[in-house]
């Protein structure tokens, strides 16, 4: 991409940032990924890596017409529920 178009240039960077920003959003208010403290060795992207993949199957079952975050409270409090999500039911 050229400098000579800045108008140009500076959407494409915006579009960029807005979608990490809302991926951000959701997985710090659906898994409060913003309090881990994590420090050693790989374990954060590890647990980054798990949250993303919680957060696609999540997405993709859409019965329950409620958000990210109460998807995943319902997932905890009902087996049934859980495994739809996973694909096994």
């Amino acid at each position: 991409m050229s400098a000579e178009n800045p108008q140009k240039l500076e959407r494409a960077v915006r579009a960029h940032w807005a979608i990490e920003n809302n991926l951000h959003w959701v997985l710090d208010l659906a898994f409060d990924e913003d309090s881990n403290r994590t420090r050693v060795g790989h374990s954060a992207a590890n647990l980054a890596v798990i949250r993303h993949i919680a957060l696609n199957l999540i997405k993709a079952e859409e019965t329950a017409k409620v958000g990210v975050k109460t998807r995943r409270l319902m997932a905890g409090w009902d087996n049934d529920y859980l495994l739809k999500i996973i694909g096994i039911i």
